[in-house]
């Protein structure tokens, strides 16, 4: 099959001929259609995420239909449309998991980071972790509700209850997804994007935000909560900064710059600061219930396989609207 093969950070992904994946026991094996493109293949290839297994299929947000499958495979038929996410299999009896944390779990495996990703042809994955998905979407518009969609929603849930005026730092595939189910749930949403990026603050005011700017910028009101996707420690304090008493800031990257000191009062008065690890299999199956009810619609840019790395690069230089896809096999 061919594959989009990271050799060693920091360098480009090469397109190479490898052999065909055979599934375990508890796995299916896909044929790949589509794959996301997400900032965290972006730490990865950087070396910012530091014990990927080398080489490396990178690719966690995996669109494809059962081929084959392990002797022990009970949940899906051959013919069946799956989406696979970032987190691949957890051990379930550590003590976060025994605490229904498997997002923390202390043996965990990711997709495209330490298990071969979807930049590929073919992928397997283990079948717990795989999710059917909604028949409202093609193949090209669903691959970013796999991690972008999913992550986005725990990002959210995360913020608590009282988010009636929200902000969104970083209005890419997370952002932009996220906007319209706090739209359609009532809550008044406020985009921030990089410093002169109007073509980022025209697409969030098409989407229904009440209002865009710079990241720079100080909104028109008071935030009772702020979702920090984009990977730059310096927006905390500037979401801590906006946010009313009792605000929450929550950072949904899994890899972020360092955040500079500030003063305690930002802090004081109730304000809290979370962090999103991962996600859990209730995440993925709720979020995917409530995407067609909005409905959420993806703005997908799509690239041929062997074009992953000029979609990397389009995701590091902000060229993107929403999201880049990777288009497998069409």
């Amino acid at each position: 099959m061919r594959a989009m093969v990271l050799e060693k950070p920091g360098t480009p992904l090469k397109l190479l001929e490898i052999p065909r994946p055979a599934p375990a026991p508890d796995q299916v094996l896909l044929q790949v259609h589509t794959c996301g493109v997400c900032r965290t293949d972006l730490h990865i290839l950087d070396g910012e995420l530091q014990h990927p297994k080398m080489p490396l299929i990178l690719g966690h947000q995996i669109v494809g239909t059962v081929v084959a499958m392990g002797n022990n495979v009970d949940r899906f038929n051959p013919g069946e449309r799956v989406g696979v996410p970032w987190l691949g299999y957890t051990d379930g009896s550590c003590f976060y998991c025994q605490r229904d944390q498997e997002n923390l779990c202390e043996d965990p495996r990711f997709t495209g980071y330490t298990i071969a990703g979807g930049f590929a042809e073919y992928t397997t994955a283990d079948q717990r972790y795989c999710f059917p998905l909604p028949e409202d979407y093609n193949d090209i518009e669903v691959a970013p509700l796999l991690c972008a969609g999913i992550i986005g929603y725990r990002t959210y849930r995360l913020a608590g209850k009282h988010k009636e005026r929200l902000g969104i730092y970083g209005f890419g595939a997370a952002g932009h997804i996220t906007a319209q189910i706090a739209i359609h749930q009532g809550q008044r949403v406020f985009a921030f994007t990089r410093p002169g990026d109007t073509q980022a603050q025209n697409f969030a005011r098409r989407l229904g935000v009440v209002w865009a700017g710079d990241s720079t910028k100080t909104p028109p009101e008071k935030l009772d909560a702020a979702l920090i996707f984009a990977p730059v420690g310096s927006l905390v304090v500037d979401a801590l900064r906006a946010t009313v008493k009792g605000g929450t800031v929550v950072s949904g990257g899994i890899h972020m710059s360092d955040i500079p000191s500030f003063p305690y009062r930002l802090l004081w008065d109730e304000r809290q600061i979370r962090s999103v690890a991962n996600l859990t299999r209730q995440d993925g199956e709720e979020f995917l219930a409530i995407a067609p009810q909005v409905p959420v619609k993806t703005e997908v840019t799509p690239y041929p396989l062997e074009e992953a790395n000029q979609a990397l690069e389009d995701l590091r230089n902000g060229q993107l609207q929403g999201a880049a896809v990777l288009v497998v096999d069409e």
